[in-house]
């Protein structure tokens, strides 16, 4: 497999526009501007690249559908703003190699016949924000951003945009009204932002990874993405894996590669070679896997097998030290704190559903509490206005399935028994 993303990492530093060139950087850009946009897209659908923050769905697909009006503008918003716990690829590809970002965004504008992109980043990421400007000013020197590019008579402005910092505007509608410097609170679809979406007009909303892919995939051409896979998935992907592991870490590996593989190969096995429990495949907003579960490839599909999700391919593992409940109360805190608070089931619900979850913890549960729990996700989980409290639910539904005799040994015990490390304040 070629590396794409992480292709400059092992450089003790950033490399400036020279040396990214040196290193064959924007070189697909020789074979992109100034050609007939149609074959470009064409390819990119042939490639079977996927939306890589989360959402999975074909990219050349999505972008075909764009509304394109010459008495139009039309937007790319790249969405950086990395919130989501257990995901920390995007981040590593700003700080390590930014012009990597800015070559997908010069490629992506031209196919898409944008001439105003957007880069939306998590507002923790400031200095990483500092070293893609610096990167975009190097480009637009060297006439690869700013008016007529490469002589092509096609001009592309490029801004790099700080969030305030908020989980929600990780959603692209609520990202769309920061960026027009509304409150990030999600919109009512449809319409779509294809249709409607950056100040009234069609706009691309793509995570960064998915951007970074771009270039490759129309100078090398879509069958060659496609071998970067495993099995039937397309390209490579930054996996990421959290928790009580030998070695933490990123890994940009072939798309379909096994949580096994990852966690007991690239992140060296569990701390003190305990034994696993579960895991959640794509970050906090997934559905647990169980060890059974080790050898499904982790692309758009696996997962799904055993209703799941590959999410943004963060994995946060859990080991049998891990009390499960306070697990879930860990990550249930965060999204009831980040709640916009726009719609009553998610911004009662996901707090109500913490002060459950603590009573199993202090030994203050019974069975009536548990029976509440299946209540408030049933109830919570298709009554929200976006995904954040679904998302925010997917570990307790899997949780109460999979983990029921932990539920039930609390109510029995009126207390934890998990020597567990995210400790509980009264375990």
């Amino acid at each position: 497999m070629d590396l794409v993303l992480s292709r400059n990492f092992h450089h003790p530093k950033p490399l400036n526009f020279a040396e990214y060139c040196e290193n064959g950087g924007y070189q697909s850009l020789n074979s992109i501007i100034g050609q007939p946009r149609e074959p470009l897209l064409a390819e990119l659908k042939a490639s079977g690249l996927r939306g890589c923050g989360g959402g999975g769905f074909p990219t050349g697909v999505k972008w075909g559908f764009l509304a394109k009006d010459a008495s139009h503008p039309v937007y790319l918003v790249v969405n950086l703003d990395e919130s989501e716990p257990g995901s920390f690829k995007d981040r590593q590809v700003l700080y390590r190699d930014p012009h990597t970002i800015l070559e997908g965004v010069i490629a992506s504008s031209y196919i898409l016949g944008a001439d105003k992109a957007f880069v939306f980043i998590r507002g923790e990421y400031r200095e990483g924000a500092k070293g893609l400007e610096k990167a975009v000013q190097e480009a637009r020197a060297a006439g690869l951003v700013g008016e007529n590019v490469m002589g092509s008579g096609w001009d592309l402005d490029v801004d790099v945009h700080l969030s305030a910092g908020r989980y929600i505007c990780g959603e692209e509608t609520a990202l769309l009204n920061a960026l027009e410097g509304y409150r990030g609170n999600p919109r009512s679809k449809p319409p779509f932002p294809i249709v409607k979406g950056l100040w009234g007009q069609p706009t691309i909303v793509n995570n960064v990874e998915s951007i970074c892919h771009i270039p490759w995939i129309v100078h090398k051409g879509a069958e060659w993405f496609k071998s970067q896979g495993k099995g039937d998935a397309a390209g490579s992907h930054i996996y990421q894996v959290s928790g009580p592991v030998k070695k933490p870490g990123f890994f940009e590996l072939p798309l379909g590669t096994t949580a096994r593989e990852l966690i007991f190969e690239h992140a060296g096995g569990l701390l003190d070679d305990r034994e696993l429990v579960g895991f959640l495949p794509g970050g906090a907003s997934t559905q647990f896997m169980l060890p059974e579960h080790l050898d499904i490839p982790l692309d758009w599909d696996g997962p799904a097998t055993v209703g799941s999700r590959l999410g943004t391919g963060g994995i946060i593992v859990m080991d049998d030290a891990i009390c499960p409940i306070d697990f879930m109360i860990n990550l249930t805190e965060f999204f009831a704190r980040e709640s916009c608070g726009y719609c009553t089931p998610c911004r009662d619900g996901l707090p109500y559903v913490v002060h459950v979850l603590k009573k199993f913890e202090t030994g203050e549960a019974t069975s009536k509490d548990l029976d509440l729990l299946h209540e408030l996700c049933e109830t919570i989980y298709p009554n929200t206005f976006c995904a954040l409290a679904p998302g925010a639910l997917m570990p307790i539904m899997t949780g109460l399935k999979h983990f029921k005799h932990v539920f039930e040994s609390h109510i029995e015990k009126q207390r934890c028994t998990h020597n567990h490390q995210l400790t509980a304040e009264a375990c």
